[in-house]
């Protein structure tokens, strides 16, 4: 099983530090790049250096302080093509907002939308719908989009 690298965004330093927990739990190998603002992400996506790991997955918290993860898409939706063709968007919430669901379907980077707290079971999930095993390039995302 090869490592992935997640991006977590989130304001909350405990959510993230559960949630990496999760992600390392059947792969301690697993790489979290971890950013709990929305400007600091997106400083972090536009200017990583050529070391820095690409996200194959980012995990978006939709409500943060300041710019909010719904402002991220906005700014993400921006990016150049080759940056968001390699990693796919997965929001998280705490609510079960039958708006947000809506929402998040109305962006074609969002794949999925998942209720925290995020499982290991979950992560194992998400790592063998979205991320190939052979290579660093997520799998296709052609078909209907998974958003719960």
């Amino acid at each position: 099983m090869r490592s992935v690298c997640i991006m977590l965004i989130d304001d909350s330093a405990d959510d993230n530090f559960f949630h990496e927990r999760a992600i390392k739990k059947d792969n301690p190998e697993n790489i979290v790049v971890t950013r709990s603002s929305v400007p600091e992400a997106l400083v972090y996506l536009r200017f990583k250096k050529a070391g820095d790991p690409h996200p194959d997955i980012i995990l978006l918290d939709i409500n943060m302080p300041g710019v909010n993860g719904w402002e991220f898409l906005g700014e993400y939706d921006r990016l150049d093509k080759e940056l968001k063709s390699r990693a796919v968007v997965v929001m998280l919430t705490t609510s079960a907002n039958p708006d947000d669901v809506v929402r998040a379907k109305s962006w074609g980077c969002v794949s999925e939308l998942i209720t925290k707290p995020l499982t290991p079971e979950m992560v194992k999930e998400l790592i063998r719908k979205y991320v190939s095993s052979e290579d660093s390039s997520p799998t296709s995302l052609a078909g209907p989009v998974a958003i719960a």
